[in-house]
This record gives structure tokens, sequence and C-alpha cells, in this order.
């Protein structure tokens, strides 16, 4: 039997490294072990399968072209992040999208989009300098940044820059000569034309380089000189210093705790500047192996540490996947779905629609009066529904512990929703709400009403907001 600092440990890293577990699998997984558990999300088996969209597209057809319209470029996604038996690989995904952040609101087709993640679920735990070509090639990238308008005779800066400013590097690092030089590189770079979309529906777009319509001409970038091409430029930029700290930045804030956001991270020293050094070193001396330096990560003191656990404010796809993943009983894609796959764009992330190619964000700004209030009614729904496995095992798990004082529902409701810690503040409010009951006796017919109370309880504090 796993002891309470193993189970911490595990959700710990089951929240960040997918979107949470049961504490069903988080018993399990202590069995195989921590870092046997960290091997396993990064090499799943053939015994952890990705969602069967096959199984999907029976019941949801439309999800496969899903056109312009939501929800059903959500529910494409939904479907997997809730189904999939690989959470790291979804999780990378996820974090992709939100580095390369590529919106339907200007791409308007949202296959293109899903295709966009199958990419990233493919390939997100691959080598860098591959998710840079893939992203450099993708037609819903292209469209989005205008590199199809990146002509010989009329250079668009729009994809060089955000290449070195959000992608790769970060401000401070390149000059504007780099940006044009580096866009100067990429065009040529584009999409095959596409039969209009009316009346036969939507093709799908492909990437295509027309050589005719290259800037053959001297290109200076980031130091260096020659005819360079767009390949050319993503080799000089993955061996800058820059690129491999402005990688482990992101890692970190997005793994391990909150960072200021993106544009000031020339302005604010990295929380803890020794981690990104270890991630920066792992990431260059790896070959830019993204599993690598991944398993650096994980199995790092500094993401084990107790100071990190609660320290990252969960994003609105967490808080909806990890919910429902929890408390079961959303698998299968049966109705509702559409609805289910809209709840993080209520809570303030679109998913596949990003507000700009800046991407969300994040931290103590994923929260305000409207997106909190949604979180809460969201999470509560859930936790206080009996009829859910999840909540089931929980009330199951508390009455095989016997007759409560408040003091003792409190604290066990609390070790099953995490195990979560809540200041002495939250605790206090938490008892006395749990004490105007007395003791809760497992006979009396209020006994469940109780525990899915508190459990909605737990779930409206400030402290379950946090991963």
């Amino acid at each position: 039997m796993a002891n309470r600092d193993d189970i911490a440990l595990m959700a710990h890293l089951m929240r960040r490294a997918g979107f949470g577990a049961t504490r069903s699998e988080i018993e399990a997984r202590c069995e195989k072990g921590y870092e046997a558990t960290v091997e396993e999300l990064l090499n799943p088996d053939d015994n952890a399968p990705q969602a069967d969209r096959y199984e999907m597209l029976r019941y949801h057809p439309g999800a496969l072209l899903a056109g312009g319209q939501p929800p059903m470029g959500n529910v494409n996604w939904m479907y997997h992040l809730l189904n999939t038996e690989r959470p790291l690989e979804e999780k990378m995904a996820l974090f992709w999208h939100h580095v390369f952040a590529t919106g339907n609101s200007k791409v308007d087709n949202y296959d293109q989009l899903c295709q966009q993640i199958d990419m990233f679920r493919a390939n997100g735990m691959g080598n860098y300098r591959s998710i840079l070509m893939d992203v450099a090639t993708n037609p819903a990238m292209i469209f989005w940044l205008d590199q199809n308008e990146n002509h010989a005779h009329a250079v668009n800066e729009n994809w060089g820059r955000e290449l070195l400013e959000l992608f790769s590097m970060g401000v401070g690092n390149y000059t504007e000569v780099d940006v044009r030089e580096a866009s100067r590189a990429f065009t040529g770079w584009t999409f095959e034309y596409k039969i209009p979309r009316l009346p036969y529906g939507r093709y799908p777009w492909k990437f295509e380089y027309r050589p005719e319509d290259h800037d053959d001409g001297e290109k200076t970038f980031l130091g260096q000189t020659g005819n360079f091409n767009g390949e050319d430029i993503i080799d000089i930029v993955v061996k800058q210093t820059a690129c491999h700290r402005f990688v482990a930045r992101h890692l970190y804030n997005f793994f391990v705790a909150d960072e200021v956001q993106v544009p000031a991270w020339q302005i604010d020293a990295p929380r803890d500047p020794q981690a990104i050094d270890t991630l920066a070193s792992s990431f260059k001396d790896s070959g830019l192996d993204m599993k690598a330096v991944l398993r650096t990560l994980f199995n790092s003191d500094f993401f084990k540490n107790e100071a990190v656990r609660y320290a990252h404010v969960k994003s609105p796809a967490e808080v909806v996947v990890g919910t429902l993943r929890v408390v079961g009983g959303s698998s299968f894609p049966g109705p509702g779905i559409g609805d289910l796959s809209m709840q993080p764009t209520y809570m303030g992330q679109d998913l596949l629609n990003p507000p700009s190619v800046e991407g969300w964000h994040t931290g103590e700004e994923w929260i305000n009066s409207g997106s909190l209030m949604a979180r809460i009614n969201f999470m509560s729904d859930r936790f206080g529904d009996p009829s859910l496995p999840g909540v089931r095992d929980m009330i199951d798990r508390l009455r095989s512990m016997g007759d409560m004082t408040p003091e003792q529902l409190v604290d066990n409701c609390l070790d099953m929703m995490g195990p979560l810690e809540v200041d002495e503040g939250t605790r206090k409010e938490l008892t006395e709400q749990a004490a105007g009951d007395g003791n809760l006796q497992w006979n009396a017919s209020n006994a469940e009403p109780r525990v899915t109370a508190m459990l909605q309880l737990v779930a409206a504090t400030r402290e379950f907001q946090f991963a």
C-alpha cells in the first residue's frame, strides 16, 4: 500500500503530465513506481491506445470535416482528450497548440486545425527541429501568419517575425534585419491552390514549395551569410542558446509552475534560474529531443519539490478534462459531448481558436469573476453527482473509513480530491460547514448528500483552481 507522500507525488505527476487521475489509477501507478510511470508516460505501448476516432465518427460524422463552425471541431479534440490512454501525448499536443497558437477565427477551417493537432499528437515528443519544420510547412499556420503572401518580389514578415519572437527565441535575441532576412529565406513556402469550398464541400490544403517565388539572393541571418532557404534558417535558430532557454522556460511554465507572460521574459528573471539551466542543457545535449528533456523535467528535484505543487493555475482545458476524467461517465461519444467540448470556451479558452499568435495569457490571468464562476459551477455540478463512477468511488472509499467527525470528513474529502492542502482559513470554513450537521453517520439518510456537498465545496476552494 502506497503511503500518502507517494500518493501526493504521483497525483502531482498525473496532474502535470496528464489531466489528473482517479485514486485507483494513482494507487496502481504507485505500485509500479514513480520513474517507471514516467517512462510509461513517455513511451506508451500498444496497451495504451489513442482514442478510437472511428468510434467517434460513427456517432458524430461531422467531427471529421468540421468546417468553420464550433462545436464539431472542438468535439473532435475533446473526444481525444477524454478518451486517450496516452495522457502525456495529448498534454504535449495542448502544450504545442499554446506555443504555436493558430486560430480558427482566421483559418476558418476546423478540419485543418484538427490535422495540426494530429501533427502535434504524433510528433510532439520528438525532435524540436522536426517540429519546427512541421509547423513551417503546415497549411493552417501558413495561412494564419500570411506566409502564403510572402513572395520574392514582396516580402511578408509575419511568419519570420513570429518564428523568432514567439516560437523559438524571444524578443531581444535577434534584430529587425534578422526578421527581414529570415522572411526572405521563406519566400516560396506556401500551399497548393485549393478547389473552392462550394458546391462540393471542403478540400484539404497541402504544402507546396514554389522555387520560382523564392528569393535566391544572399542573406545574412544571426551573423551568418549565405543563400539561405527556410530550412537553413531553422538550422541556425535551433543552435542558438537563446532557443534552448526559450523552450526550457516554456516547458517550466507549462509543466512546473506559472511564470510571467512571454513578452516579459526579457525583463523578469525565471522563477527558478537553475531549473531553466538544467532543462536548457538537457535540451541541447539530447540533440533537441523533447522526450529526453521531459524525462529530465519529471525526474528532477525541482519538479518533485512540494513548493511547486499547486503552483500552476489550471487552464480551462485542464479544469474540464481533469474533472471529467476523474469523475468519469463522459468517455463515450454520446449526447452532450458538444456542450462539454465548449465548456473551456465558456471559461476563457476557446480550443483551436486562441485570441492571437501569442496564445493565451496563463496563470492568474485565467481567472476573472466570470470565468471563476463558470469553473466552480462546472466542477460543483460534476462532483455533486453520485451517479458518476468517480464520485461513487470516492463515496465508497469514504464509507469504508466508518463514521467521521466534521474534521475527519473535511480531511478525508481533501485527501480524495488531491491530496489537497488548503490554508487554515479555508479549512476552518469547510469544517464549520461540516459541523452544522454534527458527526457523519453512514446509516443516516443525509450521509451521501453531506459527502457530495463537501466534495462540491472543496471543488469551489481557491486551492482547487491550482494543479
